[in-house]
């Protein structure tokens, strides 16, 4: 039943010539798909219109050669062509009523042109963002010209595509935020200089939009209100105010964040709290009379209506809790606001567009996969037949595939060797900043209790012959993985002579790791978040602790999650030793031997314990204890029990797994291809 309290959630808002039918507003964000997908780009912005989003919005789409972010998964309004592969997009969001927005973009020097091959531009010359040897040229008149005109023809093509709101994209270091900062333009003339001056593309901006949609569309100013560079560049508490208070009326809508690198927008969980950019923007609805939307990975009901009752935004922004959950909104018109499937701050999502792969996400198997593989994050069809499935070990894998087991009907029976149920999550989720990751075990725990069909069975450790006697049709095993004791991770290829020694310990040994304050060398062959946030916590209850890893930063994986040089800080501030581009070589009298990546000098650490985290194995001895005991093909291995990942890969495997069951698993995922 719907709550009176959250009826506010539900107002309509007017948007320049355009009306809102809620508050709910998915903010831009990448898909990995981008020009080349329109067809899942346009299932995928369908789903979340259908889940109640008022707004939703394309990922940043390139108004001009010039602006491209090859191989990386960016829209295009180039041409013809570009307008009716996004009218596939506006189509699919005006299906459920939602207004369909699009984010024209121009990278200046945050672009690369790998693929156009086109100049880099920029407002005073400036070295390419990425690390390639190539410059961006300072635009002269005639360029500021011809960049208005292709703003203004993108936004023509878009009002022809049939979106509702037209973007000016100032945010996160792109062009017009360029001309913006003091940091990146230095010009003397009209443009450089004063704030008069630096607001004065956006401005003409904002006009040439309005013109170019002939009042058929809103237009939206995205403006990035401190650059998180300290005087050097915008503050929230500085320039941001005048700047502000300068274009205050233009656009029709402002949407407001924080700028410097992506991760600082979108920053994980582990280094932000939700709405953690209350601070930053809270200051421009005091200035300016149009609706203002912002984020700040907003899942509470709660939280979302604080902001707006105590006048901080208009229209709660999301893109991660829309990636998590896309009938976040529905779920609270119908009163199920326990069925919301939480974002957990992972920053998986962002990690797929940092691999210019189409994206992913831990809490939601079904994210990108809409039209490739016909996923519904709230549909699956019913199962083929009455089998009844033992699904054994209650990690992610094996709650997911349980849960989606019993959605498809049968009856599920699911085997937890321990009391609690969550497998590695109850571990990963003890280490610093990585609390809400439980939230992957406490969502699917809450679902399967609202299933009859699953009966969940707690300390209870099977054996093969357990296993054989229960008899269910089909067997799953969720079994996990477990660490590597011999060395092997992603640089190190061959097992090391590691003696049982009491001084090595691996993730798994964590409770028995020194009470007292001791000297502890933690060796990432892993470089994801475990090694990194295991020196965090045992830097913290007092140990002296020294990183070593064979790469040349800590938790290299974590660029792609934009967390890596948050890492990097947190454990320099905290005093903990840095031992970079060294690769474990073995133990001798106690110590261990390290050897130089780059010219194999060795180097040799004293401590007390040496605690590896390098890679996985899967804990699969029950599954080949099952062979001959179980009919063939009656058992299956899903998550790390079949190839150890990362969370994401375990629950997608189990939610796999359940919908394919029963089905053609011959099928292959669709492809985009050119159209003849």
């Amino acid at each position: 039943m719907f709550n009176p309290r959250y009826a506010r959630l539900f107002d309509e808002v007017r948007i320049g010539p355009k009306t809102a039918p809620n508050r709910f507003f998915q903010t831009p964000h990448a898909s990995g798909m981008g020009w080349r997908a329109p067809k899942a780009s346009a299932a995928l912005r369908g789903i979340k219109a259908e889940g109640g989003w008022g707004v939703v919005s394309t990922e940043y789409c390139s108004i001009h050669p010039s602006s491209d972010d090859f191989p990386f998964g960016y829209l295009s309004l180039w041409d013809e062509d570009d307008v009716r592969a996004l009218a596939r997009i506006a189509d699919a969001i005006h299906e459920h009523g939602s207004l369909a927005a699009v984010e024209l973009w121009h990278g200046g020097f945050h672009a690369n042109n790998r693929l156009t091959r086109e100049p880099l531009l920029s407002p005073s010359g400036q070295r390419a963002h990425f690390i390639q040897p190539m410059a961006a040229r300072a635009m002269d008149k005639a360029d500021i010209a011809e960049f208005r005109a292709w703003q203004s023809e993108a936004a023509a093509r878009a009002r022809r595509a049939g979106f509702d709101i037209v973007y000016v994209y100032a945010g996160h270091d792109y062009l017009p935020l360029q001309f913006l900062s003091r940091r990146t333009n230095r010009r003397l003339d009209e443009y450089g200089g004063s704030i008069e001056n630096r607001t004065r593309l956006i401005s003409q901006m904002i006009e040439d939009t309005r013109d170019a949609v002939k009042g058929d569309c809103a237009v939206a100013l995205r403006l990035a209100v401190d650059e998180l560079h300290g005087p050097r560049g915008i503050t929230h508490d500085g320039e941001a105010r005048d700047i502000v208070a300068t274009l205050a009326e233009l656009p029709d809508l402002w949407d407001v964040n924080v700028a410097g690198a992506l991760g600082n927008d979108s920053r994980s969980a582990r280094f932000s709290d939700e709405g953690f950019q209350e601070s930053y923007v809270a200051f421009v609805k005091k200035l300016t009379t149009k609706p203002v939307v912002g984020v700040g990975r907003f899942t509470s009901p709660d939280m979302m209506l604080s902001q707006l009752r105590r006048g901080i935004l208009d229209f709660i922004g999301a893109a991660r809790p829309s990636i998590a959950d896309p009938f976040l909104p529905l779920k609270i018109r119908e009163g199920r606001e326990d069925e919301i499937r939480e974002c957990i701050g992972c920053n998986i999502c962002r990690a797929a567009n940092n691999e210019a792969v189409p994206i992913r996400c831990t809490q939601n198997p079904t994210m990108g996969e809409e039209w490739r593989r016909g996923w519904h994050p709230e549909q699956i069809a019913p199962g083929r037949s009455d089998k009844s499935v033992l699904v054994v070990g209650a990690g992610p894998a094996g709650l997911e595939c349980a849960l989606a087991l019993g959605r498809r009907g049968h009856q599920v029976a699911l085997a937890e060797a321990g009391r609690e149920l969550g497998g590695r999550v109850l571990f990963e989720a003890r280490l610093p900043g990585l609390q809400s990751w439980i939230r992957v075990r406490d969502w699917r725990q809450h679902m399967i209790g609202k299933l009859a069909n699953i009966s969940v069975y707690r300390e209870s450790p099977m054996t093969a012959g357990d296993i054989a006697d229960f008899g269910a049709d089909h067997v799953v095993l969720a079994t996990g993985g477990s660490w590597r004791r011999d060395g092997i991770g992603g640089a190190g290829e061959e097992p090391l002579a590691l003696a049982d020694d009491e001084m090595i310990f691996t993730p798994d040994d964590l409770d028995r790791l020194p009470v007292k304050p001791a000297s502890i060398v933690i060796y990432d062959d892993d470089h994801y978040a475990v090694g990194s946030a295991l020196a965090e916590m045992l830097r913290a209850r007092g140990h002296r602790v020294t990183y070593a890893t064979p790469l040349p930063v800590v938790s290299s994986w974590t660029q792609m999650t934009d967390e890596q040089g948050f890492i990097q800080a947190r454990l320099m501030t905290m005093d903990v030793g840095l031992v970079l581009s060294h690769r474990l070589m073995g133990v001798a009298g106690g110590k261990p031997q390290f050897a130089c990546i780059h010219t194999g000098r060795p180097l040799e650490l004293s401590c007390d314990a040496l605690l590896l985290v390098t890679g996985r194995v899967p804990q699969d001895a029950l599954y080949h204890a099952l062979a001959g005991l179980m009919p063939d093909g009656a058992v299956s291995r899903i998550g790390d029990c079949l190839a150890p990942s990362h969370i994401a890969d375990a629950v997608f495997s189990g939610h796999r797994f359940a919908r394919e069951f029963g089905e053609d698993r011959t099928a292959v995922p669709r492809r985009e291809r050119p159209e003849p």
